[in-house]
Order: structure tokens, then C-alpha cells, then sequence
């Protein structure tokens, strides 16, 4: 490990527009994310532990020691995965709180998994020991190679928040990723992966050391895809994105999870080899997959067979699988090209993902999780069993477990780590993309410091107050970012003098002195948001987003209204806010029972009219169901 005190941030590239700051340069001090950071800390994590723990897939590793695990074995092929990105979200929020007894855990858990590691390297516990299948036997399902990498990004975290512990991790890491290069190397085994992950890793890792093997064995991971390397199944190759070269790729495809974790490794490798062509691709593939295939949540992946995204414009909202880990996916990458480009499209896609799908999975006590987050629930949910783990997209309404439960600890993580997806910088100043209360500080490449201060009600409050907090007596810029949505009506004010700014960076350079304010202000007024014409599911339909929040008709806000198919919004009235809440005008309607779905007649095929309601009060998305069972549609059908 390099001796110098490494910035806490999940992503370090050496190069690119925009430098990342990390945990212990932003902390986030109030708000919408402290409250969920909180919740996460104190709940989330020993539920998840708890969890671990009981399923037996912890345990796992002690019996790796004791030799049962042919026959004890608890869990699915890549349970070890869990442990791997709950030490992460650990590593993370230790990194942010200094929390001891959470320290304690951490490496109590880390001295199971050390324990299990075998003598050139190799750990995992579903794979390779007698009584099971060889080491590398199926690649296409096996997911060894992505345990490897959440165990790398794990190692990676607890290296940047505490450089040189002596907990072990780092060394259980490192001998695992020497093994995988030897193992994969241009001598070893022409293969890779069927669940991307180990690329990025592999690239965040060689950043951690400084040792370029492990960004060559990523990059090689990255050509070897796309070829046919793995094995043909039911779902086609697309699925594993190995169907075609990345270079060649036009858009995010396959399995939604996959597809984002690739492309994240795919933008690393080519920042760090600096490969036009390949980050190119990475690009035109994000574009593509935002305009054509994602929902108004950002959520992505809309087949539930195989967890993929769909083709263009395949977008229905009652079976949108839009799951949790490919939400964070999609982060991860977006954030990626953030960095390398400095475009503030990839921080709005990173917003609206956050908002609406990353809080949308946990409970508000952070105990139960949606792993799908539909977009229409048409019937009333059922409470999935406190003392079983549910089905992946069975519960209806958020479920404690899942016996496949990557979501939890992937918002785990992501929540424990979102500090470092705050704010960056380059040679000349500051750049502000998520709007939280919070400060942030850096010093710039000549060793002047800079610090601020942010005061604002957001996502609710239209006003981002940033305080300047250090002196200087040269000139620096702060950018502050202008989300796409607010395209009408934003203002920024300096020194008393308002000016109008449109979407992407507002930028004031000038030498601050402390006290100095600039004030972004963002248009907050409810609106409706109609879809593109080719999404057939929801023609006709309108969506209601509050600044960057979307916003969902929920049955419990309907009194007598059994289900909220029965309404059509009224858009001749727009939107209000009224005592807090977004509220619209519906008329209820009532659908004729025929002995034949389809009718000659399309005045008799209409549903009968039926009488207004006004001020019908929507919940904000990321909130609903947490009332108890309810019916939902985000996508509301106008009236006629």
C-alpha cells in the first residue's frame, strides 16, 4: 500500500475532468441522507448482520475450517458475496463515524473469512474443497470471480478509511487477487465471469497499490468479453453481455445488474489506459440506455425472467423489475463518467436514481427491502413472513430477507459511502452535484485551502445556500449544479445580483473571502411529466415529480376508493402543494363488465364517468407502502 494518506472515496482515478472527494472531505451534517445515513448505522447494518449470521451464510466460512462444508453448507453460489459488501458498508461507516464496537465487529467477522482462506490464495466456500464442485467449474453461474471482487472493493474501502489497519483484510484481498491473475492470467484460463464485478475491482485495486497486474487482468477480463467465452443459456448470451465485443456494444443490455457493473469496470479500464475508443463506447451505450430504456425513476431492467433491461421503449410500469442493485449500478457507472467527463447529465441520472430507487428500497425503520420497485401495483400487497427470507421479487411489499439478498447490503454500502458521490474538483475550484446540508473541504494542487458550507431543505426547499468558510486572496470557481428538470425558473445569486441559469454547471469564479454567499435557486413548483410517445404502456398517461422526486398515487390517500386504477388525473388543473403534500384533481371512474374484452363500439368500451375529487394527496415514491398493504401507480391515466 502506497504511504501516503489516500482520499475515502469508493473510486480514484488517476486521471480525468473531475477529481472525486470522499468521507473525509464531505460530511453531510443534516437533511433527507444524514436521516437515512442514521437509520442506515443503526439499524440497517446489525439487521443485515443479524441476517448474515442466521442464515448460516457467515457461518460458512467456519465451517470451511472445521471441513463440513460439503455437507452444512448454507446458501446460494455466491452468498459469500454478502459478507464481502457488508464488510464494505462497514469499512465505510466506520471510516465515517469512528465507530468502535462497529470496529469490533468488522474484525471479528474479518478473522472468520481469513480463517477460510486457503494457502495459494483461493476463498470461497462454495467451490473447490472436497465434496464439491473444482475451483472455476462454471464460470457462467459459479460467481467466483465476482465474490473475488466485492472481497477487493471490501479491502479497498477499509485501505482508504484506515490506511495500514492490521485487521488482515488487505492481505486476505491481495492474495486472492494475485491468485485470480495467475489463475487468468495470458497463460491461465482463457475465461471470465458470468456476473461482471471483478473488473472494476481488479482497477480499484491496482489504484490501491499501485501494482499495474491487477489493472492487466482486468483489461484482459474486458477483451475476453463479448467472444463466446461462456456457455450458451436459456436466457442467450446478452445476458452475460457476451454476445458481442464491448467496443462494438450500442446499449446498456442483458441483465440490468451485469450490464452496469461491466460498463463501471469497462470506464476504469479505460481511464487508466487511457483508451478513447473503449470509454467512447462505454458512452454511447449509457446514452442509448438512459433515453430508451430507462424508467422515469431511473430505475432500470424491465423482464422479469432473466432481470434485463428490455428492448427500446419496453418499458411497463406494473412489471418493471427495476431492481435495487442495478439502481446502484447505475450510480456506480454514472458516476464513473461523471469523473472522466465532467458532464452534469450523468449527476442528474445519479440524482433521480438516488431519490427514487436507492430510498425507495429500505423501510422507513431500514429493516425490510423492495429487490424490485414496480412502478403500478394493481392489487393490495401481502406482508411477506418476518422469519422467512422471501422470494426475490415476490413480496409485495418490502421483505426483512430474500434468500437471494443483494439489495440490502448493496444500499448498505452505497448509503454508508455516499459522502464521496458529493462533490469534486479540478486545478481550478469546486463543484457541488448532490444538495445537502454538509460542508466540504480541499486543498487545491498549490496548497490553498478551500472550505464551504451548505444550508438547504432540499429536495423540498428550492433555495441551496453556499457559505464560504476559508480565505483566499486568489481567485477559485465554484460550480454548482443546475439538474436538467429545473430547466425554467432557476436563478443563482451573488453579492445581491440574481441571474437566471439553465441546466448544467452555474459557475462563479472570483477570489471569496469567508462570509461571501451564493445562493442557487431551484424551481420547486409541482409539475406534470408526460411520456415519449414510442413507450406504449403509459401512452396517455402523466407522471407528477417535485423537483427531483417522483411521485406516486397511493390507495391509502383515497378513502373508499378500492383500487386507484378506478381515477384519471384531471391535467387542465396542474398540480399543488398543499399543506406539504402534492395533490391533483382526479375523476373516479367505473369500468363496464362485458362477456368480450373488446368492443365495435369505443363509446361503449369507455369506462363510466364517474364523480370528481379534488386534492387527491400523492405520496413522494421512495415512501409509499411503508402504511401498511396498498395499491400504486406512478403513471397516472388522464381523463378525457
Amino acid at each position: 500500500m502506497s504511504g501516503t494518506v489516500p482520499t475515502a472515496a469508493p473510486v480514484l482515478p488517476i486521471r480525468g475532468r473531475l477529481r472525486p472527494l470522499g468521507l473525509d472531505q464531505v460530511r453531510i451534517t443534516g437533511g433527507f441522507w444524514a436521516e437515512r445515513q442514521s437509520i442506515n448505522a443503526a439499524a440497517t447494518l446489525p439487521h443485515i448482520e443479524h441476517w448474515l449470521e442466521r442464515a448460516g451464510w457467515i457461518g460458512n466460512f467456519d465451517l470451511a475450517v472445521q471441513g463440513d462444508l460439503s455437507r452444512d453448507r448454507r446458501g446460494r453460489e455466491f452468498s459469500d458475496s454478502e459478507i464481502y459488501k457488508f464488510l464494505e458498508a462497514m469499512a465505510w461507516e466506520i471510516g465515517r463515524t469512528g465507530d468502535a464496537e462497529l470496529e469490533s465487529r468488522f474484525r471479528a467477522i474479518v478473522r472468520r473469512v481469513a480463517a477460510a482462506q486457503q494457502a495459494d490464495g483461493y476463498v470461497n466456500t462454495r467451490f473447490g474443497r472436497p465434496g464439491q464442485a473444482p475451483r472455476w467449474s462454471d464460470l457462467e453461474w459459479g460467481h467466483e470471480l465476482y465474490c473475488v471482487g466485492h472481497l477487493l472493493q471490501a479491502a479497498v474501502a477499509r485501505a482508504r478509511t484506515r490506511p495500514g489497519a492490521d485487521d488482515g483484510l488487505f492481505e486476505v484481498a491481495r492474495r486472492a487477487a494475485d491468485n485470480v491473475c495467475e489463475t487468468f492470467g495470458p497463460d491461465g484460463i482463457d475465461g471470465l465471469c458470468g456476473h461482471p464485478e471483478i473488473e472494476t475491482a481488479l482497477v480499484e485495486f491496482a489504484r490501491v497499490t499501485g501494482d499495474d497486474r491487477y489493472l492487466t487482468q482486468a483489461a484482459l477480463f474486458v477483451d475476453r468479453r463479448g467472444h463466446g467465452r461462456l456457455s450458451d443459456v436459456e436466457f442467450g448470451r446478452e445476458y452475460f453481455q457476451d454476445e458481442r465485443p464491448v467496443r462494438e456494444a450500442t446499449v446498456l443490455r442483458g441483465h440490468a445488474v451485469r450490464a452496469n457493473y461491466l460498463a463501471a469496470g469497462v470506464a476504469d479500464v479505460a481511464v487508466e489506459l487511457k483508451d478513447a475508443s473503449l470509454l467512447d463506447a462505454v458512452r454511447t451505450q449509457w446514452s442509448n440506455g438512459v433515453a430508451r430504456r430507462t424508467y422515469v425513476t431511473g430505475g432500470q431492467g424491465s423482464r422479469h425472467q432473466d432481470e434485463a433491461f428490455g428492448e427500446d421503449w419496453v418499458l411497463p410500469p406494473d412489471r418493471a423489475y427495476s431492481e435495487t442493485c442495478a439502481g446502484v449500478g447505475s450510480v456506480m457507472l454514472a458516476w464513473r463518467l461523471l469523473l472522466a467527463d465532467g458532464d452534469p447529465r450523468y449527476a442528474d441520472l445519479i440524482e433521480r436514481t438516488l431519490f427514487n430507487v436507492v430510498s425507495t428500497s429500505p423501510s422507513a425503520d431500514g429493516r425490510s427491502f423492495f429487490y424490485t420497485n414496480t412502478l403500478h401495483r394493481r392489487e393490495l400487497g401481502t406482508l411477506p413472513d418476518a422469519d422467512r427470507p422471501s422470494l426475490r421479487a415476490a413480496a409485495s411489499l418490502r421483505a426483512p430477507w430474500f434468500e437471494v439478498s443483494c439489495c440490502p447490503t448493496n444500499v448498505a454500502r452505497t448509503l454508508a459511502s455516499l459522502s464521496a458521490y458529493v462533490a469534486t474538483s479540478d486545478d481550478e475550484g469546486l463543484q457541488l452535484h448532490q444538495y445537502l446540508p454538509g460542508t466540504v473541504e480541499h486543498r487545491l494542487p498549490d496548497g490553498r485551502d478551500l472550505c464551504v458550507s451548505i444550508a438547504t431543505d432540499y429536495p423540498h426547499g428550492e433555495q441551496v445556500r453556499v457559505r464560504i468558510e476559508s480565505d483566499d486572496d486568489r481567485p477559485w470557481s465554484l460550480s454548482l449544479r443546475v439538474p436538467g428538470w429545473a430547466a425554467q425558473g432557476a436563478t443563482l445569486t451573488v453579492d445581491g445580483d440574481t441571474r437566471p441559469v439553465g441546466p448544467g454547471f452555474a459557475t462563479e469564479s472570483r477570489t471569496w473571502r469567508r462570509g461571501d454567499e451564493i445562493v442557487l435557486s431551484l424551481p420547486m413548483t409541482p409539475r406534470f411529466t408526460y411520456p415519449d410517445a414510442r413507450i406504449d404502456t403509459v401512452r396517455g398517461c402523466v407522471a407528477v415529480e417535485h423537483g427531483p422526486l417522483v411521485l406516486a398515487l397511493e390507495s391509502v390517500d383515497v378513502p373508499g376508493v378500492e383500487t386507484v386504477d378506478e381515477l384519471r388525473v384531471d391535467t387542465s388543473q396542474p398540480p399543488r402543494l398543499v399543506h406539504g403534500r402534492v395533490t391533483v384533481r382526479c375523476r373516479r371512474v367505473h369500468s363496464r363488465d362485458h362477456d368480450w374484452p373488446y368492443r365495435a363500439d369505443a363509446v361503449e368500451s369507455a369506462p363510466v364517468v364517474g364523480e370528481d375529487l379534488d386534492e387527491v394527496a400523492l405520496v413522494e415514491y421512495h415512501d409509499w407502502a411503508n402504511r401498511g398493504p396498498s395499491t400504486m401507480r406512478v403513471w397516472l391515466p388522464t381523463a378525457r
